[in-house]
């Protein structure tokens, strides 16, 4: 596919900057933001393809910001007279202007992932090969398997962003993702397990037989452990965390409160608190977005800003939020590279990267060998969290009982309710075993969903409530 160059083929880029500049004259920030993705997803259920789709679409948003009111307008059709009818439109909201250009971000030269577009790099033949090797591997592996559903999905997408000062920063941003879900059953009895993972780069590896059958296995392990799972038991008790994908609750009751927006309007938990303790000694919280090929990571965000490693929790101190252009000129320090939005038909707002724990020095065997009576929780689904005072819920998809020290039985039915500010206080115990999720998170804010990364070590949290079904 050819290369989407819109100040080649479509627009000047003097005109454009001139419109730009027009519609910011007297605002405080903008942009022009041009975008092309396009996106495949295969779906290989129970012995056939069910869903193969193919999506390409493109356009443009511009911007335009005063003080805390932002102008945005976007159009699928890229030209010149589209993009001066966004202007008129975009500079309405901040009217007669009197603000003071901000200055524009700096450059990089940064590199994280490849151009490779991974629509391309894997022929359709193969991609379906692959699904259909997937379903016959699990069902030869285990008789109790009764369905298995593959996907595989990858999207390209390209973007230019034109700022006022007349920079233009580009992007080529590939993703990639394998899931694999089975059912077992076993007299009468039905459990689903479910694995993958994916990041920034092409098909190529996740269709290597090296890599999906591990991942197909791991799915049929979670099915057969939760064959033999007992009631979760309900209550106030300790709660160790895995490694990983279990960091997914750190993103959701705590790094949701940490973004600027948030704490610039006071909503979140851990607004007017920097500075001040929010967690226990030894957490220490960071949101990276330069980590190399990782699901969450850019080489700059959507407002142009190069990515960066930001601390926002040191050894329990709050120490920094995740800032976009505008809450970080509103609240009077740097953008941190976080400000992100869906499509060129979304204006940007702080959003998190890959966002983890740093490890301790104890022991995960250690941890959970000090446990009296508790929850030992290695895998999530879903969850809901209050913004506002960071209470939780979040569904377990694989548990066990952990009793005098002893890993126990598989738990079924398992909830984790708590608070965010609570839970870090909370925190007793930090692993040397810090890793990241597979790369399969997806995050959610204000209707745009984003692609992100989670990690943690193994965590010991004291004092959770328990949501279960045992009596």
């Amino acid at each position: 596919m050819r290369r989407f160059e819109p100040f080649t083929d479509t627009l000047d880029r003097d005109s454009a900057l001139s419109t730009l500049r027009d519609a910011v004259e007297g605002a405080d920030d903008g942009e022009l933001f041009l975008e092309r993705r396009t996106s495949e997803g295969l779906v290989f259920d129970d012995g056939r393809i069910r869903t193969a789709s193919y999506d390409a679409s493109e356009g443009f948003g511009l911007r335009a910001v005063r003080g805390e009111t932002a102008g945005y307008a976007h159009s699928t059709e890229i030209s010149e007279a589209a993009i001066r009818r966004a202007a008129e439109t975009a500079r309405l909201a901040v009217g007669d202007g009197g603000g003071t250009l901000a200055e524009g971000p700096r450059a990089t030269n940064l590199r994280l992932y490849t151009d490779e577009n991974p629509l391309e790099g894997t022929s359709f033949e193969a991609k379906i090969e692959t699904l259909s090797e997937i379903d016959a591997y699990l069902r030869d592996l285990d008789k109790r398997v009764v369905q298995v559903s593959a996907s595989l999905a990858a999207s390209h997408q390209e973007v230019f962003i034109l700022r006022p000062e007349g920079t233009l920063v580009s992007d080529i941003r590939p993703l990639a993702r394998l899931s694999i879900s089975v059912i077992v059953e076993q007299a009468g009895r039905r459990e689903s397990g479910n694995a993958g993972g994916g990041g920034r780069f092409g098909l190529t590896g996740l269709v290597d037989p090296a890599h999906w059958k591990p991942v197909a296995r791991e799915a049929l392990r979670i099915a057969t452990v939760n064959l033999e799972a007992v009631p979760a038991p309900a209550g106030v008790m300790d709660v160790a965390l895995g490694p990983g994908w279990p960091g997914v609750l750190l993103h959701e009751a705590v790094g949701h409160g940490l973004e600027g927006d948030f704490n610039r309007k006071k909503t979140s938990a851990f607004a007017g608190l920097m500075g001040q303790q929010v967690a226990a000694r030894g957490v220490t919280v960071l949101d990276d977005g330069t980590l190399p090929d990782r699901r969450g990571s850019l080489t700059v965000d959507d407002e142009g800003t190069p990515s960066s490693k930001t601390t926002l929790i040191e050894d329990g101190i709050l120490v920094g939020y995740m800032q976009d252009r505008q809450n970080a000129r509103l609240m009077g320090v740097e953008p941190t590279g976080n400000g992100r939005r869906e499509s060129f038909a979304h204006a940007p707002m702080p959003r998190m990267t890959n966002t983890y724990m740093l490890g301790g020095d104890a022991a995960p065997e250690e941890i959970v060998a000090d446990m009296k009576d508790g929850i030992y929780a290695v895998g999530f689904s879903g969850g809901q969290v209050d913004i506002t005072n960071g209470k939780f819920v979040f569904n377990c998809t694989e548990a066990y009982r952990v009793q005098d020290g002893r890993i126990g039985a598989p738990v079924k039915g398992a909830t984790l309710i708590g608070d965010g500010a609570t839970a870090m206080k909370h925190v007793r115990a930090i692993g040397n075993d810090m890793a990241l999720d597979p790369g399969v998170g997806m995050c959610g804010k204000q209707g745009q969903s984003v692609p992100v990364g989670v990690g943690q070590p193994t965590l010991l949290i004291g004092g959770l409530t328990v949501g279960g079904s045992a009596t």
